[in-house]
């Protein structure tokens, strides 16, 4: 153990204390009205939109009068008529339930549904297995 030297203790007191406080524990009304009672400066401030779930623009942009004055009727296309039928005509010349027919083409029984109600958009990826899957055209001409 050379070079160590004597052994010597530490007698300086040593204090502990809290923590400091936090931002928001600075801002509770306690602290706020302790620090009033203490005497010491206080500075506050009203924030613009604090608190609220407005916008940073709150009037109308130009956006929003092009959607207003837009009165064109969008909507999607659906299956005609002639592919529904057609549809399920082959299906039950196959005597396949549409879980069958669903499960031979890999997808959902409920796609097979949407398109004999005629409430599916065509999607010439789907029309084409199931044409595979019946062995018949479905759109066009037979």
């Amino acid at each position: 153990m050379a070079g160590t030297g004597p052994i010597r203790q530490d007698w300086e007191p040593v204090v502990v204390r809290k923590k400091a406080p936090t931002a928001a524990a600075k801002k509770d009304e306690k602290a706020v009205n302790a620090a009033r009672r203490a005497g010491a400066e206080i500075e506050t401030m009203k924030k613009y939109n604090a608190g609220t779930n407005k916008a940073a623009s709150s009037g109308t942009s130009l956006n929003t009068k092009r959607l207003d004055d837009d009165t064109e009727n969008l909507a999607h296309e659906r299956v005609p008529s002639d592919l529904k039928k057609n549809l399920m005509q082959a299906r039950l010349d196959k005597k396949m339930t549409q879980a069958q027919l669903a499960q031979t083409i890999n997808e959902k029984p409920q796609v097979i549904q949407e398109y004999e109600s005629g409430k599916a958009i065509p999607n010439q990826q789907i029309i084409g297995k199931l044409e595979r899957a019946l062995g018949t055209k479905l759109r066009g001409k037979k």
